[in-house]
């Protein structure tokens, strides 16, 4: 079974920085899709940020040139580094990992940035 568990959420002020991250426990293959999801509140849950097998990473136009996703596969922990934070970047941030057909989801953490 698969488990994610995300860290590093907290208060931040507009300008600032933090990096979360994702470690997962379980089988995890090579061939996989890991994402960034966040939820404001009274919004739908978006896709952020997503590292795919080979490497390939994609952002929403929202945090392009600020976040920055890598992951560290002998540790299978996936990171979120979030510099320029503004305060429409708080949410609850979820990890999720696609492999073989199935996905999982984190716990989230909450990410708030006060102006």
């Amino acid at each position: 079974q698969v488990q994610l568990v995300e860290s590093g959420g907290g208060l931040v002020q507009a300008g600032g920085s933090l990096r979360l991250s994702c470690a997962a426990s379980g089988r995890i293959f090579s061939i996989n899709v890991w994402g960034w999801y966040r939820q404001a509140p009274g919004k739908q849950r978006e896709l952020v940020a997503q590292i795919i097998g080979g490497g390939t990473t994609n952002y929403v136009d929202s945090v392009k040139g600020r976040f920055t996703v890598s992951r560290d596969n002998a540790n299978n922990t996936v990171y979120l580094q979030m510099n320029s934070l503004k305060p429409e970047d708080t949410a609850v941030y979820y990890c999720s990992l696609h492999q073989l057909g199935r996905l999982y989801w984190g716990q989230g953490t909450q990410v708030t940035v006060s102006s």
